[in-house]
């Protein structure tokens, strides 16, 4: 595995962590949003699971390749159903959002010695 392959990894997972840790912690900055698109207040407990697990599954896939994999293609699609649910608001300045946190986990992907 590359250097290059661990930082970006790190990075993706930092990021999505700590938008799981915003959804864990109600900021107002999250939960507006969310809000405004319909999303049901009782779904943050689901949503910040899934992205503190998809963010434990990139650290994971450090030493076991295929892990990360799986983790990074849960977490390619659950921003594309964030892409999904914004435009289904109608709120497309929102969509670069999902967007950037999407990409390093992408790149985590393409980086990953289970892509190869």
């Amino acid at each position: 595995m590359s250097t290059t392959c661990a930082v970006v990894t790190l990075i993706a997972a930092a990021m999505v962590g700590f938008s799981a840790v915003s959804v864990f912690l109600r900021a107002q900055w999250v939960v507006r949003p969310i809000a405004d698109y319909g999303i049901p207040m009782s779904w943050l407990p689901w949503l910040g699971t899934a992205k503190a697990a998809g963010a434990a599954g990139l650290v994971a896939g450090l030493f076991v390749p295929v892990v990360g994999a799986v983790a990074g293609i849960a977490l390619v699609a659950y921003f594309a159903g964030a892409v999904v649910t914004v435009v289904r608001a109608r709120w497309y300045a929102h969509i670069p959002f999902p967007l950037l946190y999407a990409a390093p986990v992408v790149g985590a992907l393409a980086l990953s010695p289970a892509a190869w």
